[in-house]
């Protein structure tokens, strides 16, 4: 709340500081880090295609802000100021942006409304919409006023076009999600780590991410009755080092921490803890098996396309029905979940002992990434129209 409150109060002299009246801007929004990782491919290309844009990033949670503040791909990044319509105002007469791009969600009207009133281009990527959501239960027109801002929404699937369209905004594609380009793009970058291969030593490994403390206490039994040859590596949501410190002590396996890793022999461990951040996705490269946190309690489920990119089997929790990609992936049988220990350990040892079972259902988890690349191309499309057209307007009105 702190970071929350504090570093909102920056978001102005830094605008004020960093961008000048004659920028050219784009500007990004997303809500947190798990959005900013489905604009990155946007980003990438946008950067590419308009090298002479300022590209302005912000966040709404700190866990975003804080983590990516000093990110390569923005030229600045701040807060977003609590959507007044004062704030909105003075927001967008210091970022003066050409394009301004939401990421999945984050809906604030004021903000909307002055982008509106400004005829300032606005797309929505990666949308996703559902039924219980305001704009499809309120037969008012004041809670979808702030969506007639967008000039074109991209949107994941068919049932989001079909909500949208209902209400009357037809201006939608389905593109997918950006999150499959992003995650697919990972194998063709170096995922080598020499202390992940010296801590496995040839065995095979289960991968725990992004785990919260009731993935763990249902990990633990597993780990205390596993007699198996295997490798654990536990990687928590939160670097908390006091409870990691606490859930090793609980276990009488051999295990070492991440951090204390130096002058130990690793392949003696049979537990690995991952006490830092932004190793997961290259650790994932590794993984036999994967469980992926958040959705045994209520937090919310975790990127299970990162593993997945990799043809990696995947185990969550049953508290997933708002992330379609999990449901999908389900029914396809490339993911199952687990609503207790009994059931972590049944498919755990299935997918353990049985090779061909666990390959086939890797299989079907890289094969569901790679059908569903290709939204940052169709997005980006519409940008460079966009933009070139922009460009071309500008320059007929000061030569006119």
């Amino acid at each position: 709340m702190k970071l929350f409150v504090e570093g909102r109060k920056n978001t102005f002299p830094i605008l004020i500081s960093q961008i000048n009246k004659d920028d050219r801007v784009i500007w990004f929004h997303m809500a947190s880090l798990g959005e900013y990782e489905q604009g990155v491919p946007v980003m990438e290309k946008v950067k590419e295609l308009f090298p002479t844009y300022k590209i302005v990033v912000s966040f709404y949670s700190p866990s975003g802000y804080e983590i990516k503040k000093n990110s390569p791909l923005a030229d600045v990044v701040v807060y977003l100021p609590l959507d007044t319509v004062e704030n909105a105002n003075s927001f967008l007469d210091l970022l003066h942006p050409e394009l301004a791009i939401f990421v999945k969600y984050e809906f604030w009207p004021n903000i909307l409304n002055e982008l509106n009133r400004r005829d300032i281009q606005t797309v929505l990527v990666s949308g996703g919409f559902r039924e219980d959501q305001l704009f499809f239960k309120m037969n008012n027109s004041w809670f979808k006023k702030p969506l007639e801002a967008f000039s074109h929404f991209f949107v994941q699937n068919e049932k989001s076009k079909s909500l949208l369209n209902s209400i009357g905004f037809n201006n939608v594609s389905v593109s997918g999600d950006t999150r499959f380009d992003r995650v697919a793009n990972q194998l063709q970058l170096n995922n080598t780590l020499d202390f992940i291969e010296e801590f496995l030593d040839n065995k095979l490994c289960i991968i725990a991410g992004s785990t919260w403390p009731e993935d763990e206490s249902l990990l633990k039994e597993f780990i205390m009755q596993n007699n198996l040859d295997v490798k654990i590596i536990i990687a928590p949501h939160t670097i908390d080092r006091d409870r990691i410190r606490a859930f090793q002590k609980s276990i009488s396996v051999p295990s070492v921490l991440f951090s204390e890793k130096e002058g130990k022999h690793l392949s003696d461990a049979k537990v690995l803890f991952i006490d830092t951040i932004g190793l997961l996705t290259k650790i994932y490269s590794y993984a036999d098996i994967a469980y992926v946190g958040g959705a045994f309690g209520t937090t919310g489920l975790h990127n299970i396309l990162e593993p997945a990119t990799f043809g990696i089997p995947i185990i969550t929790g049953t508290n997933f029905n708002k992330f379609p990609e999990a449901i999908q992936l389900k029914a396809l049988k490339g993911l199952y979940a687990v609503n207790s220990k009994h059931e972590l350990i049944l498919i755990l040892n299935k997918l353990i002992n049985d090779t061909e079972f666990r390959l086939q259902t890797g299989s079907i988890s890289r094969k569901y990434i790679r059908e569903n690349i290709g939204a940052t191309e169709m997005i980006c499309d519409y940008l460079n129209f966009f933009l070139l057209k922009f460009i071309e307007i500008n320059f007929i009105f000061l030569f006119a």
